[in-house]
């Protein structure tokens, strides 16, 4: 995509002849400032999807759904279930924070949260807050902070039962029980998807030409009870576990391997009104991340990743009058893993404080957050975010922001087996960042509208290192990096058409050699066009992103690619919902990683090709929601 298609789709759009209502009525968002507020009110630029959007949009995948963010890069090994890495305004994979109702889930060992694990039946509303918020959150919120809900129950008694069945031997089925009273509210729910898939690669060798399937099952639960006015509980429990398969690229012996998974949190809350000034809220919870990789045909490819997560936190809002707000809390986290590798170190702790002020008054409002934490590996680290928003017009805001991040480093990072030729690095430093930004955002001519301007400097990144003498290679604190964009985003009612645009510009830059950081997408453009005809319902979908580069020397490029999908949907009478989908409708083939095949046995020099994405695709679902 040229960056003269961007800005021409950028231009086009609010010229045309609009309706006078907005798309989509303001939600409250909790993760911009780790409370219930009006997204008008967030300091932070915040993008959120709604169970209505899953939905309407048809999304198969969590990565599916976050593609359509702006300055979010996927990156898929291979379509779903395959490995994928999420770059937020550029930052690495690992410096984006992902919480599911509140709880970290994060590995300890890798850094990254397994999002191609999740399934988006179990999914109440997704908030994505784009900037650092390590002020409020600590570590690994330099790119910004994902935060999932899961479902969510209402008064009265609901059944849901959905089948789906599609192309590549594809069948979903879920079913749910969800209800309530003023007092108790549940959301129960359990998903079972199946799908043989496709060969994620071009390796005709061995068992590498087989199709790489995916079989995953889900349960949630979601319970809450309101004791009285001024005091509720709640509890939240979500799994995702099943097997996905995958080739072994880098070897001659035959091979069948597969990933078993398991992902989950738990939570729980107690929440107190004191008075009208003072609210409390305690939080304690539990993840987990098991991966084990097994091949029948060659046992060198098997291992095992567990990490687990105990956390709590106690979060305290203070009104101190009409215009002042403080906000006050403690963190505390702890890490382990258990693998069969011989780590050094397999736990550490995680301890904070924090505090944070807010002002509104008339036409302007500040915001002044300070956090400590104190780490058992890497010691003490503070982090403090400042914001200034002002109105210019009725409409018309203009917030003015400053923040710091950093990055714990992970367990393998610091801790990994030495052997002949890797091994962690214990002295390790966290990487931290600066970031200032401007916000410009209003609603005009029924039209909700965000831009923002971003500069993040990050310092002290992690990079791994060789000695061309010994070929050992270890991580080292040897980088720096600059990452400035562009983002817009925008929604309407066009001639009918409900509207929903976002596109971003990215200069994600190596200080040192001046190269551009790998794997991300420097143009990216989302437009969803949807229209209700009575019970029919129909949809588009395109989406382009720009070139890339997969390593970071930039020798090895990766072509930009536009898909375009379609969907519909014939609501048959109250309970029964008929849905079908197309995906990459023109049969798009790209890539978005690359892959090393060595040309011999001895390894004397490798190839590169890139992993197969999904081609054209469709599913046809079923939804059942009797009222009981």
């Amino acid at each position: 995509m040229r960056a003269s298609r961007l800005a021409l789709a950028i231009a086009v759009l609010p010229g045309l002849s609009l309706a006078s209502e907005p798309y989509v009525a303001e939600p409250l968002v909790i993760t911009s400032g780790r409370m219930p507020e009006p997204q008008a009110q967030a300091t932070a630029a915040t993008t959120v999807f709604e169970r209505d959007d899953i939905e309407r949009l048809q999304v198969s995948s969590v990565p599916d759904l976050l593609s359509r963010v702006p300055g979010v890069s996927i990156v898929q090994n291979g379509g779903r279930g395959s490995l994928t890495s999420l770059f937020l305004r550029g930052a690495n994979a690992n410096q984006t924070l992902v919480l599911i109702d509140g709880v970290r889930i994060n590995a300890a060992a890798s850094g990254l949260a397994r999002l191609e694990f999740l399934s988006p039946e179990q999914i109440e509303r997704i908030e994505v807050v784009r900037g650092p918020r390590s002020a409020l959150y600590g570590a690994d919120a330099i790119g910004g902070v994902i935060q999932i809900f899961t479902r969510r129950g209402e008064e009265g008694l609901q059944a849901r039962l959905h089948l789906a069945a599609g192309t590549q031997q594809t069948f979903e089925r879920s079913m749910g029980l969800s209800g309530g009273d003023q007092h108790t509210r549940f959301d129960i729910g359990a998903s079972l998807t199946e799908r043989a898939g496709f060969d994620r690669s071009q390796d005709s060798r061995g068992q590498d030409r087989d199709h790489d399937g995916l079989r995953r099952k889900a349960f949630n639960l979601n319970l809450e009870h309101r004791f009285n006015e001024s005091l509720k509980a709640g509890l939240v429990l979500l799994e995702q576990r099943g097997e996905s398969e995958y080739d072994d690229l880098f070897s001659f012996e035959p091979g069948n391997p597969s990933e078993r998974f398991a992902v989950s949190s738990a939570a729980a809350h107690l929440e107190a009104q004191f008075d009208e000034q003072w609210s409390s809220r305690l939080e304690i919870g539990h993840s987990e991340d098991k991966s084990e990789n097994r091949d029948p045909l060659n046992t060198t490819n098997n291992y095992t990743y567990n990490t687990y997560r105990d956390s709590a936190a106690w979060i305290n809002t203070l009104q101190l009058n009409d215009t002042n707000q403080l906000l006050v809390g403690l963190d505390w986290y702890e890490d382990r893993l258990s693998t069969d590798s011989d780590f050094s170190q397999s736990e550490r702790w995680n301890q904070a404080a924090f505090v944070q002020h807010r002002y509104r008054g008339d036409g302007f409002a500040t915001e002044l957050g300070l956090r400590h934490d104190d780490n058992e590996q890497f010691g003490s680290e503070s982090t403090w975010n400042a914001s200034l928003s002002l109105d210019l017009a009725r409409d018309l805001e203009l917030l003015l922001s400053y923040g710091e991040g950093f990055h714990a480093p992970t367990f393998n990072d610091l801790y990994f087996p030495t052997s002949a030729f890797y091994g962690g690095n214990p002295n390790l430093a966290p990487e931290r960042s600066k970031t200032y930004e401007a916000q410009l955002r209003g609603v005009h001519a029924g039209t909700h509208w965000s831009l923002s301007a971003y500069r993040t400097e990050v310092k002290d990144l992690i990079t791994v290192v060789s000695d061309p003498a010994t070929f050992f290679s270890t991580p080292m604190n040897v980088n720096r990096a600059r990452l400035q964009g562009l983002e817009l985003s925008a929604e309407r009612s066009i001639l009918g058409w409900q509207a929903v645009l976002s596109a971003s510009m990215l200069d994600p830059r190596d200080r040192e050699s001046g190269h551009t950081l790998p794997r991300r997408a420097r143009r990216s453009l989302s437009l969803d066009l949807d229209r209700q005809f009575g019970d029919f319902a129909t949809g588009v979908s395109w989406q382009a992103f720009s070139g890339r580069y997969d390593d970071a020397a930039n020798t090895r490029s990766i072509t930009g690619y536009g898909l375009l999908g379609a969907r519909a949907s014939w609501r048959m009478n109250e309970e029964l919902l008929w849905q079908v989908k197309i995906d990459n409708l023109l049969d798009k083939d790209y890539s978005q990683a690359l892959y090393s095949r060595p040309n011999d046995p001895f390894f004397g020099s490798v190839s590169y090709y890139g992993y197969r994405e999904e081609g054209r695709s469709a599913l046809l679902s079923l939804t059942w929601t009797p009222e009981l």
